[in-house]
Protein backbone atom coordinates (compact mmCIF):
# COMPACT_ATOMS: atom_id res chain seq x y z
CA UNK A 1 0.00 0.00 0.00
CA UNK A 2 1.34 3.57 -0.97
CA UNK A 3 1.84 5.88 2.15
CA UNK A 4 0.03 8.77 2.08
CA UNK A 5 1.70 12.22 0.95
CA UNK A 6 1.84 14.78 4.55
CA UNK A 7 2.25 18.08 4.93
CA UNK A 8 6.06 19.88 4.66
CA UNK A 9 6.74 22.41 6.84
CA UNK A 10 4.97 24.86 5.20
CA UNK A 11 2.12 23.46 4.45
CA UNK A 12 -1.03 22.40 6.12
CA UNK A 13 -3.57 19.64 5.89
CA UNK A 14 -7.01 21.11 6.30
CA UNK A 15 -10.44 19.91 6.68
CA UNK A 16 -12.59 20.44 3.31
CA UNK A 17 -15.75 18.35 3.56
CA UNK A 18 -17.07 16.01 6.44
CA UNK A 19 -14.84 13.36 4.05
CA UNK A 20 -12.04 14.94 2.06
CA UNK A 21 -8.86 17.14 3.08
CA UNK A 22 -6.95 19.75 0.95
CA UNK A 23 -3.31 20.45 1.22
CA UNK A 24 -2.25 24.29 1.24
CA UNK A 25 0.25 26.49 1.72
CA UNK A 26 0.46 27.85 5.73
CA UNK A 27 1.35 31.39 4.23
CA UNK A 28 0.08 31.17 0.72
CA UNK A 29 -3.42 31.55 -1.14
CA UNK A 30 -5.99 29.68 1.13
CA UNK A 31 -9.60 28.43 0.46
CA UNK A 32 -12.48 30.52 1.71
CA UNK A 33 -16.08 31.34 1.11
CA UNK A 34 -15.86 32.37 -2.19
CA UNK A 35 -15.07 28.35 -3.18
CA UNK A 36 -17.28 27.10 -1.34
CA UNK A 37 -20.68 29.25 -2.44
CA UNK A 38 -19.29 28.57 -5.97
CA UNK A 39 -19.07 24.80 -5.41
CA UNK A 40 -22.55 24.64 -3.35
CA UNK A 41 -24.23 26.37 -6.15
CA UNK A 42 -22.70 24.55 -8.29
CA UNK A 43 -24.14 21.42 -7.02
CA UNK A 44 -27.47 22.15 -6.13
CA UNK A 45 -27.78 23.54 -9.65
CA UNK A 46 -26.51 20.20 -11.07
CA UNK A 47 -26.30 17.30 -8.92
CA UNK A 48 -26.96 14.94 -11.57
CA UNK A 49 -23.66 15.93 -13.40
CA UNK A 50 -21.05 13.38 -14.36
CA UNK A 51 -18.56 15.61 -17.17
CA UNK A 52 -16.89 18.17 -14.99
CA UNK A 53 -14.30 20.77 -14.93
CA UNK A 54 -12.76 23.60 -12.98
CA UNK A 55 -10.82 25.83 -14.74
CA UNK A 56 -8.04 27.65 -12.93
CA UNK A 57 -8.50 24.99 -10.40
CA UNK A 58 -5.81 26.33 -7.99
CA UNK A 59 -5.28 23.70 -5.13
CA UNK A 60 -8.32 21.73 -6.22
CA UNK A 61 -11.18 22.97 -3.56
CA UNK A 62 -13.94 24.61 -5.39
CA UNK A 63 -13.34 21.39 -7.91
CA UNK A 64 -13.30 18.66 -4.90
CA UNK A 65 -15.89 20.53 -3.16
CA UNK A 66 -18.50 20.28 -6.11
CA UNK A 67 -17.54 16.85 -6.95
CA UNK A 68 -18.79 16.35 -2.94
CA UNK A 69 -22.14 16.84 -4.19
CA UNK A 70 -22.38 14.49 -7.20
CA UNK A 71 -22.90 10.53 -7.52
CA UNK A 72 -19.89 8.43 -7.66
CA UNK A 73 -20.03 8.17 -11.53
CA UNK A 74 -19.02 11.76 -11.53
CA UNK A 75 -15.62 12.85 -12.86
CA UNK A 76 -13.53 15.99 -13.09
CA UNK A 77 -10.88 17.78 -14.67
CA UNK A 78 -8.91 20.09 -12.94
CA UNK A 79 -6.89 22.74 -14.67
CA UNK A 80 -4.10 25.01 -13.63
CA UNK A 81 -1.51 26.57 -14.17
CA UNK A 82 0.32 27.36 -11.47
CA UNK A 83 3.08 24.69 -10.49
CA UNK A 84 2.95 25.12 -6.30
CA UNK A 85 -0.81 24.77 -6.72
CA UNK A 86 -0.40 22.20 -9.02
CA UNK A 87 1.49 20.32 -6.88
CA UNK A 88 -0.15 20.52 -3.46
CA UNK A 89 -3.49 19.73 -5.76
CA UNK A 90 -2.05 16.35 -6.89
CA UNK A 91 -1.02 15.68 -3.08
CA UNK A 92 -4.83 16.28 -2.23
CA UNK A 93 -5.69 13.96 -4.71
CA UNK A 94 -3.82 10.75 -3.70
CA UNK A 95 -4.40 11.81 0.11
CA UNK A 96 -8.74 11.64 -0.53
CA UNK A 97 -8.48 8.46 -2.88
CA UNK A 98 -10.03 10.52 -5.56
CA UNK A 99 -7.45 9.93 -8.66
CA UNK A 100 -9.98 7.71 -10.34
CA UNK A 101 -12.34 10.46 -10.44
CA UNK A 102 -9.91 13.65 -10.77
CA UNK A 103 -7.56 14.18 -14.20
CA UNK A 104 -4.70 17.05 -13.37
CA UNK A 105 -4.03 19.04 -16.40
CA UNK A 106 -1.08 21.68 -15.73
CA UNK A 107 -1.42 24.41 -18.24
CA UNK A 108 -3.02 27.27 -18.90
CA UNK A 109 -6.63 26.82 -19.15
CA UNK A 110 -7.05 28.80 -21.85
CA UNK A 111 -5.88 26.41 -24.12
CA UNK A 112 -8.47 24.07 -22.71
CA UNK A 113 -7.20 20.72 -24.67
CA UNK A 114 -8.14 18.56 -26.93
CA UNK A 115 -10.20 19.68 -29.68
CA UNK A 116 -12.69 16.61 -29.12
CA UNK A 117 -13.18 17.53 -25.73
CA UNK A 118 -14.53 20.89 -26.02
CA UNK A 119 -18.79 21.00 -25.77
CA UNK A 120 -18.59 17.64 -23.84
CA UNK A 121 -19.24 18.88 -20.14
CA UNK A 122 -21.55 18.62 -18.23
CA UNK A 123 -20.43 21.67 -15.41
CA UNK A 124 -17.98 24.03 -15.21
CA UNK A 125 -16.81 25.46 -12.11
CA UNK A 126 -14.56 28.75 -11.85
CA UNK A 127 -13.33 31.47 -9.20
CA UNK A 128 -11.26 34.16 -11.17
CA UNK A 129 -9.24 36.67 -9.84
CA UNK A 130 -11.08 39.56 -9.74
CA UNK A 131 -8.51 42.43 -9.77
CA UNK A 132 -6.85 43.97 -13.17
CA UNK A 133 -2.94 43.97 -13.36
CA UNK A 134 -3.70 47.84 -13.22
CA UNK A 135 -6.14 47.89 -10.37
CA UNK A 136 -4.20 47.13 -7.76
CA UNK A 137 -0.53 45.85 -5.63
CA UNK A 138 0.40 42.39 -6.68
CA UNK A 139 1.72 40.51 -4.20
CA UNK A 140 5.55 39.89 -3.50
CA UNK A 141 4.04 35.98 -3.02
CA UNK A 142 3.61 34.17 -6.66
CA UNK A 143 0.93 32.17 -5.72
CA UNK A 144 -1.07 34.71 -3.91
CA UNK A 145 -0.36 37.08 -6.56
CA UNK A 146 -1.87 34.68 -9.67
CA UNK A 147 -5.23 34.13 -7.17
CA UNK A 148 -5.93 37.52 -6.73
CA UNK A 149 -4.75 39.37 -9.74
CA UNK A 150 -5.62 39.04 -13.29
CA UNK A 151 -2.02 37.32 -14.38
CA UNK A 152 -3.45 34.91 -16.47
CA UNK A 153 -6.66 36.09 -17.72
CA UNK A 154 -9.69 38.15 -16.43
CA UNK A 155 -13.24 37.14 -16.10
CA UNK A 156 -13.73 37.50 -20.13
CA UNK A 157 -11.45 34.37 -20.25
CA UNK A 158 -13.31 31.87 -17.98
CA UNK A 159 -16.43 32.79 -19.66
CA UNK A 160 -14.66 32.53 -23.45
CA UNK A 161 -13.39 28.80 -22.12
CA UNK A 162 -16.06 27.52 -20.01
CA UNK A 163 -18.88 28.42 -23.11
CA UNK A 164 -16.28 25.93 -25.24
CA UNK A 165 -16.48 23.71 -22.72
CA UNK A 166 -20.09 23.26 -22.17
CA UNK A 167 -22.37 20.75 -23.66
CA UNK A 168 -25.30 22.69 -25.09
CA UNK A 169 -26.70 22.08 -21.96
CA UNK A 170 -24.31 22.42 -19.59
CA UNK A 171 -24.02 24.73 -16.92
CA UNK A 172 -21.17 27.35 -15.77
CA UNK A 173 -20.83 28.46 -12.18
CA UNK A 174 -18.60 31.22 -11.31
CA UNK A 175 -17.33 33.55 -8.05
CA UNK A 176 -16.54 37.53 -8.44
CA UNK A 177 -16.37 40.68 -6.94
CA UNK A 178 -20.15 41.75 -6.51
CA UNK A 179 -19.14 45.59 -7.67
CA UNK A 180 -18.05 44.95 -10.30
CA UNK A 181 -19.60 45.25 -13.74
CA UNK A 182 -17.74 42.77 -15.81
CA UNK A 183 -18.68 39.52 -15.04
CA UNK A 184 -22.33 40.49 -16.23
CA UNK A 185 -20.89 41.42 -19.84
CA UNK A 186 -18.49 38.62 -20.28
CA UNK A 187 -21.56 36.22 -20.02
CA UNK A 188 -22.79 37.99 -22.71
CA UNK A 189 -19.88 38.20 -24.46
CA UNK A 190 -19.54 34.68 -24.47
CA UNK A 191 -22.69 33.67 -25.72
CA UNK A 192 -24.28 32.81 -22.19
CA UNK A 193 -27.27 33.09 -20.57
CA UNK A 194 -27.01 34.59 -16.87
CA UNK A 195 -29.87 32.33 -15.42
CA UNK A 196 -29.02 33.46 -11.18
CA UNK A 197 -26.79 36.06 -9.72
CA UNK A 198 -26.53 35.30 -5.68
CA UNK A 199 -24.72 38.39 -3.85
CA UNK A 200 -23.27 37.16 -0.76
CA UNK A 201 -23.35 38.71 2.55
CA UNK A 202 -20.80 38.38 5.20
CA UNK A 203 -22.43 40.22 7.52
CA UNK A 204 -26.38 41.24 8.05
CA UNK A 205 -26.85 45.01 6.60
CA UNK A 206 -23.51 45.53 4.62
CA UNK A 207 -23.15 45.46 0.89
CA UNK A 208 -22.36 42.48 -0.41
CA UNK A 209 -18.68 41.56 -1.12
CA UNK A 210 -18.60 39.13 -3.42
CA UNK A 211 -21.48 37.41 -5.87
CA UNK A 212 -22.17 33.90 -7.51
CA UNK A 213 -23.35 33.66 -10.92
CA UNK A 214 -24.95 30.63 -12.80
CA UNK A 215 -25.39 30.81 -16.64
CA UNK A 216 -25.99 28.56 -19.54
CA UNK A 217 -26.61 28.61 -22.95
CA UNK A 218 -30.67 29.63 -22.36
CA UNK A 219 -33.38 29.74 -19.86
CA UNK A 220 -34.42 33.28 -18.23
CA UNK A 221 -32.64 35.20 -14.90
CA UNK A 222 -34.18 34.54 -11.76
CA UNK A 223 -31.58 35.87 -9.19
CA UNK A 224 -31.58 34.23 -5.66
CA UNK A 225 -32.10 35.89 -2.19
CA UNK A 226 -28.60 36.75 -0.86
CA UNK A 227 -26.40 34.68 1.17
CA UNK A 228 -25.58 36.54 4.80
CA UNK A 229 -22.95 34.34 6.52
CA UNK A 230 -23.21 36.75 10.11
CA UNK A 231 -26.13 38.28 11.49
CA UNK A 232 -26.26 41.98 12.72
CA UNK A 233 -25.34 41.32 15.88
CA UNK A 234 -21.79 39.40 14.17
CA UNK A 235 -23.06 35.50 15.06
CA UNK A 236 -22.58 32.86 12.87
CA UNK A 237 -26.37 33.02 10.39
CA UNK A 238 -28.26 30.03 9.63
CA UNK A 239 -26.92 30.40 5.78
CA UNK A 240 -23.61 29.74 7.03
CA UNK A 241 -24.52 26.72 9.34
CA UNK A 242 -26.71 25.25 6.17
CA UNK A 243 -22.95 26.01 4.10
CA UNK A 244 -21.53 23.81 6.49
CA UNK A 245 -23.91 20.82 6.79
CA UNK A 246 -24.55 20.79 3.12
CA UNK A 247 -20.45 20.10 3.13
CA UNK A 248 -20.77 17.52 5.65
CA UNK A 249 -19.68 19.49 8.45
CA UNK A 250 -22.38 19.99 11.80
CA UNK A 251 -23.52 23.28 12.13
Amino acid sequence: MTDLPTPTEDESLDQLTGEWSVFQLKKGHRFSTDDVVTAWTAGLARPDAVRLADIGAGVGSVGMMTLHFMGPQATSVFIEAQEVSHRLCRKSIVYNGLEGRVELRHGDFRQSGPEAELGSFDLVTGSPPYTPVDKGVTSPHPQRAACRMELRGSVYDYCTTAAALLKPDGTFVFVHASKDPRPERAIVAAGLVLNERRDVLFRDGRPPTISVFRCSFGGVREDAPPLVMRTAMGDWGPDRNALRLAMGFPA
